[in-house]
């Protein structure tokens, strides 16, 4: 399989489907905007996002199956998986806020084959692909930072939306990188935060909380531009444990001993 080939079709689809998205951005009114629990809305532009995507890269790649945010369809067992977030920031969008992102992933198992983060409002592609050994952002490669401690790094983080078991945690680690480091970023899209670690805007980002199709694209992202990925107790237990870490390669052993400080 020709994989950069895979990605760069791939890529076309996420661009049409960002496009409908910007279309629609000054067109939808509240009574469009459906709540599915606390702090966790969804528009019809989410559900009409992913069924063109899993309708265009089904075509693309037959008999691959879909693990998607809105459940556009069932999900079953395959050996190829797409993992797809189809508006990664909702919130964010129904409040006309930046960032927005598309977040699409490819998996053979637990390798993946491709990874694509499109952050809408600045028109920003990221992408890799299986043995790219490099990612990417609008044609041109990009990597994770070089600040090599954790005083001189910038972080990014999510506030849960609703498992709150662990906000003593979360507390704590934030007091602590309000003190000890250039400061902390919330933009309420974990895509993009992960996206910006493999280009070197952010040194770390850590989150709780979050489901499979929010961190398997931008995760293979930050691994191929340099960075480490793991989930709390630093194992690869990140795609459906529900809690991950990235860094770029310099910082990640002093990051880590932080997180596990704060949410052993």
């Amino acid at each position: 399989m020709n994989y950069e080939h895979l990605c760069i079709q791939s890529c076309q689809i996420v661009q049409e489907v960002a496009e409908f998205i910007r279309g629609e951005w000054n067109k939808f009114l509240w009574k469009d905007v459906e709540n599915k629990g606390v702090h966790n809305f969804v528009t019809y532009i989410d559900k009409k996002s992913e069924a063109i995507l899993v309708d265009k890269l089904s075509k693309l790649l037959p008999g691959s199956v879909f693990y998607t945010e809105e459940e556009t369809v069932e999900r079953e067992e395959g050996r190829l998986k797409w993992f797809i977030d189809p508006l990664d920031g909702t919130t964010n969008y129904i409040h006309h806020l930046s960032p927005v992102a598309i977040s699409v992933g490819l998996y053979e198992k637990d390798r993946p084959l491709l990874a694509i983060v499109y952050e809408i409002s600045l028109q920003e592609c990221f992408y890799t692909w299986h043995k790219a050994n490099a990612s990417f952002l609008n044609n041109r490669s990009v990597s994770v930072s070089m600040h090599n401690r954790l005083k001189d790094s910038l972080i990014a983080t999510g506030f849960p939306y609703y498992d709150y078991s662990r906000l003593k945690g979360m507390h704590n680690s934030l007091d602590y990188f309000f003190k000890h480091s250039h400061g902390v970023r919330r933009l309420g899209s974990a895509a993009t935060d992960l996206a910006y670690v493999a280009c070197g805007r952010f040194e770390a980002f850590y989150e709780y909380g979050l489901q499979p199709w929010d961190v398997a694209a931008g995760a293979f992202l930050v691994q191929n531009a340099g960075g480490r990925v793991s989930d709390f107790s630093g194992n690869d237990n990140y795609i459906f444990g529900k809690e991950i870490i990235a860094t770029n390669a310099l910082v990640y052993s002093e990051f880590l001993t932080c997180i596990q400080q704060f949410f052993s």
